[in-house]
């Protein structure tokens, strides 16, 4: 079968990419408004794109032409955080891709833990084992929409917080204890299944 994009529906399209390019990981995005209100939100469009400097991306659909509050936010004050989804607080991520007001403070929302960072307003989450904070430096809205689109947001990771259980020696991590979680399509995640290894040709 040959899928034609110009003449797909948008919801078709979705469908196929996010069973299509899997497994992906999740970005938990914490942000902050002008009144102080927290905001905590899971995106599975996420990934690490460098590390001279570490930068991150995430993109946040907008459908209907809104914009969700993490991206209001982070182009705001420029700031976000993300945390690491792990098995241990699965259940509570996916508490927090609930459509609430902007009044709702997701942390509460989902019983987790607030801890300040370091360099940034935004809180990240205590209970995650691993968390970025970061500062906003580029943002692309996608042009050709026929909904709304998406908004892609790239992030300078100005100091990362991990926790001493996953760190092996010379800052390997030890997967047994991270546990991270994937998101695949519809209501499915997955876990680290098989591990192997091919050596690159030098």
């Amino acid at each position: 079968m040959q899928i034609s994009v110009k003449d797909t529906n948008s919801g078709v399209l979705y469908k196929l990419l996010t069973g299509l390019v899997i497994p992906r990981p999740i970005g938990w995005i914490s942000t902050v408004d002008e009144n102080g209100v927290n905001n905590l939100a899971p995106f599975s469009f996420f990934n690490v794109v460098g590390e001279d400097p570490p930068h991150v991306m995430f993109s946040t659909v907008r459908t209907g032409d809104k914009n969700k509050d993490t991206l209001n936010n982070v182009l705001a004050n420029k700031q976000f955080a993300v945390n690491l989804v792990t098995e241990e607080v699965v259940e509570q991520m996916n508490t927090t891709s609930n459509a609430v007001e902007n009044t709702v403070d997701e942390f509460q929302l989902a019983n987790l833990t607030p801890v300040s960072c370091e360099l940034i307003k935004p809180k990240r989450v205590a209970e995650a084992k691993a968390h970025f904070e970061c500062e906003m430096v580029h943002h692309y809205f996608l042009e050709d929409h026929k909904n709304g689109g998406a908004c892609i947001v790239i992030g300078k990771v100005l100091m990362m917080h991990i926790s001493d259980e996953i760190l092996l020696e010379n800052y390997r991590i030890n997967l047994e204890k991270y546990q991270p979680v994937a998101r695949l399509a519809g209501s499915n995640y997955s876990k680290l299944g098989e591990i192997f290894s091919i050596k690159r040709n030098l």
